[in-house]
């Protein structure tokens, strides 16, 4: 009897690891992938925003056809106010936090950009304060405040330290910060929720037209006098992996904690900056580096406690421990409903997937749509980011 439960046990929690490594595979994957076709040392194609839209595009194309063609999810009840106050801003800001957080791969090396990353909660703190939905604590405020410790040891420390490659990347993370924050202010008061097959649908489309615009203006008249080396499946297999590392990241939402994801995303991103230095030789890590990233990691783990330790005592302390299991497990069942697109801008960024759920998630930039999110506020910046 013992055996069999044994066997019931173990194959999902196999499954769960299993789905981790996959994320964390497909994130760490994208990011070093995005850096190698937009580097002018390796497959040289310098136009991050025409990346950006090829993924848009991609990703757009395949939900048209998941929702409308196959018909896998039905579309939700739109209205064009939501349309032109909701998806409209919310779309322009994630465009925007994809173009700058990519350019910042033409400038910078893929570890210092990690590393720069872990000012996203910093960032989402402050706007949210700003925009009154979040109050100005003590407690959090300190921890924001050994972040920025440690990104400024850290960036002392970097050796190609290069100013423009950094204020994109900052400027990257503010908007999406702000992308976040909007979601959360516009959205929740319309109860609007989106999976991550829907959010594609409505948001990549509309990131891609807001793309247009720069990319005529600034790298249209370049492609023209450039020698492109356009290799199609090159482009493809990028925006295939971009879209499957959205997917993963809803599989790892459905299937683990909030806890569980952060100590994942802490774990991509350290090897994903030993990975990067074996990758690409030229990006080299001193000591200082090392240590201002431990430090800043200190600031976002105890971010993370607080977070966790502020749902666990919203919960009635009356509630049995079998009560509380069971809410711990909707809730986390839940969160896979609410799918909101998590951008590490991990330069993963090219994840949407649940950016009309509202919330402040941190984006993978990795993935190029999604920025998840967390229904309890606690999982918001570990997913992602990232970028396309």
């Amino acid at each position: 009897m013992q055996g069999v439960q044994g066997k019931m046990i173990s194959k999902p929690l196999l499954l769960t690891y299993l789905y981790l490594l996959i994320y964390i595979l497909l994130s760490s994957g994208v990011i070093l992938y995005n850096k190698w076709v937009l580097s002018p040392k390796y497959f040289n194609f310098p136009f991050p925003i025409t990346l950006t839209m090829i993924h848009m595009g991609f990703s757009g194309a395949v939900a048209f056809f998941l929702v409308r063609v196959l018909k896998v999810v039905s579309p939700v009840k739109m209205t064009f106010e939501i349309y032109a106050t909701c998806v409209i801003p919310i779309s322009a800001f994630f465009a925007a936090s994809l173009w700058f957080g990519n350019t910042a791969f033409l400038h910078i090396s893929v570890a210092f950009i990690q590393m720069l990353k872990a000012l996203m909660p910093v960032a989402t703190f402050c706007m949210a304060v700003l925009c009154g939905t979040d109050k100005l604590r003590c407690d959090v405020f300190s921890n924001m405040v050994l972040v920025s410790i440690g990104v400024v040891i850290s960036s002392y420390g970097e050796i190609h330290f290069n100013v423009i490659g950094t204020i994109y990347q900052v400027t990257g993370i503010v908007a999406e910060a702000l992308r976040l924050v909007l979601t959360q202010v516009l959205l929740q008061k319309k109860g609007l929720t989106l999976n991550p097959i829907t959010s594609l649908y409505y948001i990549a489309p509309c990131s891609f037209a807001f793309l247009f615009i720069p990319w005529y203006l600034l790298e249209q008249p370049e492609m023209e006098v450039s020698q492109i080396q356009f290799n199609f499946w090159i482009f493809f297999s990028n925006a295939l992996c971009a879209l499957a590392l959205n997917f993963s990241i809803f599989l790892v939402i459905g299937r683990t904690g909030a806890v569980t994801i952060r100590v994942a995303g802490v774990l991509k991103d350290w090897i994903l900056i030993a990975l990067s230095t074996v990758v690409f030789p030229e990006s080299t890590i001193t000591g200082l580096n090392i240590v201002g990233y431990a430090i800043a990691l200190c600031g976002v783990v105890m971010y993370n406690y607080i977070k966790v330790k502020d749902v666990h005592a919203s919960q009635a302390p009356s509630d049995g421990i079998a009560e509380r299991m069971a809410k711990d497990w909707k809730l986390e069942k839940k969160s896979s409903d609410i799918y909101v697109p998590n951008s590490d801008n991990d330069n993963e960024r090219g994840s949407i997937a649940g950016s009309l759920s509202g919330s402040d998630s941190k984006v993978d930039e990795e993935a190029p749509l999604i920025t998840t999110s967390r229904l309890s506020h606690i999982g918001r910046t570990q997913l992602g980011s990232h970028a396309v």
